[in-house]
């Protein structure tokens, strides 16, 4: 029996630096297989040697997940033949109520959804995309802001909130917003919300019905399928080219456009104004919301930013999403829209009832934060200090990698995208690194259907700059033993 799709399938879902043992997570993929009928009664698996070898586990890994299934009766040895799935699956003869209940309480969305659901790297390390600097953090101007507010907070911030954020911070906001990013909003355009990620998947609720189309980029931000998918719309992947998201003429016309226009997850493309009209025209034609995330836009080395999408929108189509969690810290949970004005009351109630506004004081303390300049000041050094990272990573990749892996994007952002060759195994390539507590990302992670090339995102901003070269050193020689 032909086991590659068996090995296919579970290479991706088995999580490193996760922090579920990886017999575990074995486990649990086969046990799926098996409720699914994907693995019939009677179908044959992969010998506890060859799956472990091929999976790059250690065999003992691979015998606790057999085990366990087998004592939970989805499987049985069968001597000097091998290990089968029971026979009784064939005809739904035998089932386990207390293991069966999750799966059937799981609608097909629910199902979806959890498949698009993975958890972030719990470990931190060289190459992890995202990973903002914290050490260089002003820790201490952020303590005095809190200390302050705290002393003097209101008893009305105790009570749950619905103004859609503390004032003085949609003020601040609004200002530091016109500034740095050409955005035209009134401070009561302005809506805080507790993350990114929750306020993507209200907008998906409120702007478009299950079913509805949603154009996201490919390759592109996993968050943003699974806010999707969370409201039941159908994600419509768009190609990525040096521009950023190509519209298809072809495709079904969209409820929802995602897009990163300022700097692109992952390739790092640069929308340029021609590419901003057309998709400004194409959300007027089909009567389209563009959902524009401003992830890391403060970043940028080469010169000044191109101003935001939402600046050049005439017709109130462009939802402007800004996160502080790249630029403080991500445990703030702290971020924020532009909305247009019709959608301001709506948004605010509908998140007031479902999520919540997050704690006033935290949010005074940041505009505190802002007014002061700390923000500013903390925005220009961080910005230095990821351009020289940058360049230490470039220049050690040239000196140890050469042609074999060359890199992507640079012109702002926290990573690098590097471009491996046709046909590479990325998964094995993360395995392998993580042993090494290098974590990659594999490019074929943010593709909604089959990847079309390959690569690996490699963040850089979050790595000490004496740690840099050696990281790469290790890399370099996790790709010449594969490459020979």
């Amino acid at each position: 029996m032909n086991h590659d799709w068996i090995v296919s399938y579970l290479r991706p879902r088995l999580l490193r630096n996760d922090g579920e043992h990886l017999s575990r997570q074995l486990y649990r993929q086969l046990r799926e297989l098996i409720r699914l009928r994907r693995l019939a009664g009677g179908s044959a698996l992969p010998a506890s040697r060859a799956l472990a070898q091929t999976l790059q586990l250690g065999r003992n890994t691979v015998l606790s997940a057999y085990d366990q299934l087998a004592a939970e009766g989805y499987l049985e040895s069968r001597h000097g033949s091998g290990t089968y799935v029971c026979d009784a699956f064939a005809d739904d003869a035998v089932h386990s109520p207390q293991t069966d209940a999750p799966a059937r309480q799981l609608s097909l969305r629910g199902r979806q959804l959890a498949e698009a659901s993975r958890l972030p790297a719990s470990k931190l390390g060289a190459f992890v995309p995202g990973q903002p600097e914290l050490a260089q953090f002003p820790h201490k101007q952020w303590q005095q802001c809190l200390n302050r507010r705290q002393r003097n907070a209101p008893l009305a911030w105790l009570h749950y909130q619905h103004q859609g954020g503390l004032p003085e911070l949609r003020g601040a906001l609004a200002q530091y917003l016109h500034l740095t990013r050409s955005v035209r909003c009134e401070p009561e355009q302005l809506v805080v919300v507790p993350g990114a990620q929750s306020a993507l998947t209200l907008l998906a609720q409120l702007l478009a019905e299950p079913g509805d189309i949603a154009w996201i980029e490919e390759p592109g931000y996993t968050g943003a399928q699974t806010a999707m998918l969370a409201a039941g719309l159908r994600c419509q992947g768009m190609r990525v080219d040096e521009q950023g998201l190509r519209p298809n003429p072809d495709a079904p016309p969209p409820r929802i456009i995602y897009a990163t226009p300022a700097h692109q997850y992952p390739t790092g493309a640069v929308m340029g104004l021609a590419r901003r009209l057309e998709l400004l025209a194409l959300a007027r034609r089909h009567d389209s919301w563009i959902v524009e995330d401003d992830y890391d836009g403060e970043f940028c080395y080469t010169s000044a930013p191109l101003a935001a999408l939402q600046s050049l929108d005439r017709d109130g189509r462009v939802i402007y999403v800004g996160t502080f969690s790249k630029v403080m810290f991500p445990g703030l949970k702290l971020a924020y829209l532009v909305l247009p004005p019709e959608l301001v009351d709506p948004y605010r109630r509908c998140q007031a009832r479902l999520q919540g506004e997050g704690s006033y004081l935290q949010q005074a303390a940041v505009a505190d934060f802002i007014e002061q300049g700390h923000f500013a000041r903390h925005v220009r050094h961080m910005r230095e200090l990821y351009q020289r990272r940058q360049l230490l990573l470039r220049h050690a990749a040239a000196q140890y990698i050469g042609d074999v892996m060359p890199l992507q994007g640079g012109d702002a952002g926290m990573h690098l995208l590097a471009t491996l060759p046709d046909g590479f195994d990325e998964w094995e390539l993360q395995a392998a690194a993580a042993e090494r507590e290098l974590w990659l990302r594999p490019l074929a992670r943010h593709f909604l259907d089959t990847p079309y090339r390959s690569g690996l995102v490699l963040g850089y901003a979050g790595i000490e700059d004496h740690a840099l070269r050696p990281a790469v050193q290790q890399l370099a020689d996790l790709l010449e033993t594969r490459l020979k």
